[in-house]
């Protein structure tokens, strides 16, 4: 299963939209099975983006976890990415540029165009 960008940025956007900090059981993003969620928290996991329990099983289907909450990192994240202007053109210059994407990569250009709009 390939990353999914888009997936990620929906997902952290989602768990932070949660009332209380922590993110529910049945977390669904509308157009994506369960099983390229929890794929998809793994990652999230992985990328310290978020903290929770790793959820693999030997007779799963894949790499599964289930997000618990957002790091300090995740919560930057999402406030880069929360913009849909800003979000839109960093995935068009990473993609003009070569378009092998990785979220250190989107980070950083997202935060470039953050500091752009601030003036600093």
């Amino acid at each position: 299963m390939k990353r999914d960008m888009e997936l990620i940025r929906k997902m952290v956007l989602a768990v932070e939209e949660g009332p209380d900090g922590y993110v529910p059981d049945d977390l669904r993003i509308d157009g994506y099975r369960p099983e390229h969620l929890a794929y998809h928290a793994h990652l999230l996991i992985q990328a310290g983006l978020a903290t929770g329990p790793i959820t693999t099983h030997i007779n799963g289907s894949g790499p599964s976890a289930q997000i618990a909450a957002l790091t300090w990192d995740g919560h930057d994240f999402a406030d880069a990415a929360r913009d849909e202007t800003r979000w839109q053109k960093a995935m068009g210059i990473v993609q003009e540029k070569g378009g092998a994407v990785t979220l250190d990569i989107v980070k950083d250009v997202l935060l470039r165009l953050a500091r752009a709009s601030l003036g600093v």
